[in-house]
C-alpha cells in the first residue's frame, strides 16, 4: 500500500488530516527503528539523560568511585560536553592508567576541546595498548581530527582504520565519509561499494544491525556521481 493511500485510509478512519499525518509519520519512524535504522532514536536522548543524573548522584555520595566518573565522561562526551568530561577523565587517571578504553577517551575530550596534538597523543597510547581497541574507531576519529590541518595524515589514519575493519558495512560507510569529506572521491566510492558489498555477504541476523549503513552507502555513493 502506498503511503499516499494509507494517508488517505487514516483520514478516514481519524476524521482529521492532521491526526493522520501524526500517525503516519509514527508508523513511518516505526518501521524504520525496526528494520532500518536511517533515522535517530527518540529514546536514546533520554535515557542517556537519566543516566547522568544517576551517575551524578552516586559520584555526589561515593566521589572517588572511578569506575562511574569514567563512565559520565564517556555519556558527556556523547553530549559533547568535552570540558567536563576531560576534568572526570583526569580524575581518573591514576586509577586507569593501563586501559585502552580511558586513553581513547580522555584522547577524544582533548580533540573535542580543539587540542589536536594532545588528543592524538593520548589517543595513540591508546592503540599503542591495543591497536583494535574500540574496533578501530580511534583511527577515524584521528582521521577526521586531521582532515583540514593535515589531510596526510588524516588518510594515514583513514587507511588504519581500513585494515582493521574489513568485515563491517558501518566501516566502510564511515571511511567513505571521511574519504569524501577529504575530497578523494574515488576512495569514497570504493569505501561505499565495499560497504554494500560487506552488507550483502552477512549472515541474515547481522544484516539487520548493518542494514542502515548499507543503506546510507548507497545514497551517498550516488551523490558521487
Amino acid at each position: 500500500m502506498s503511503k499516499f493511500m494509507l494517508f488517505i485510509l487514516l483520514s478516514w478512519l481519524f476524521g482529521n488530516p492532521f491526526i493522520a499525518i501524526l500517525v503516519l509519520l509514527l508508523i513511518i519512524y516505526f518501521i524504520d527503528r525496526r528494520y532500518v535504522g536511517l533515522l535517530p532514536s527518540i529514546s536514546k536522548p533520554f535515557k542517556r539523560g537519566r543516566r547522568i543524573s544517576q551517575l551524578r548522584q552516586q559520584l555526589a555520595a561515593s566521589p572517588f568511585d572511578v569506575s562511574s566518573k569514567r563512565e559520565l565522561a564517556r555519556l558527556l562526551i556523547e553530549r559533547k560536553k568535552f570540558e567536563e568530561a576531560h576534568t572526570l577523565l583526569m580524575e581518573a587517571r591514576d586509577a586507569s592508567e593501563s586501559s585502552a578504553e580511558f586513553w581513547d577517551d580522555l584522547g577524544t575530550a582533548a580533540l573535542g576541546l580543539g587540542r589536536i596534538d594532545e588528543g592524538e597523543q593520548h589517543i595513540l597510547q591508546a592503540l599503542s595498548l591495543n591497536d583494535r581497541v574500540k574496533y578501530g574507531q580511534p583511527y577515524l576519529r584521528l582521521a577526521s581530527a586531521f582532515r583540514e590541518q593535515d589531510p596526510q595524515k588524516a588518510l594515514q589514519y583513514a587507511a588504519k582504520f581500513g585494515e582493521i575493519q574489513s568485515s563491517s558495512s558501518e566501516a566502510y560507510y564511515l571511511l567513505g565519509s571521511l574519504y569524501q569529506s577529504l575530497g578523494s572521491k574515488e576512495e569514497a566510492r570504493k569505501a561505499y561499494t565495499e560497504s554494500i558489498t560487506v552488507y550483502r555477504s552477512l549472515p541474515k541476523y547481522k544484516k539487520r544491525q548493518e542494514r542502515k549503513w548499507s543503506w546510507r552507502s548507497t545514497m551517498k555513493r550516488n551523490t558521487l556521481g
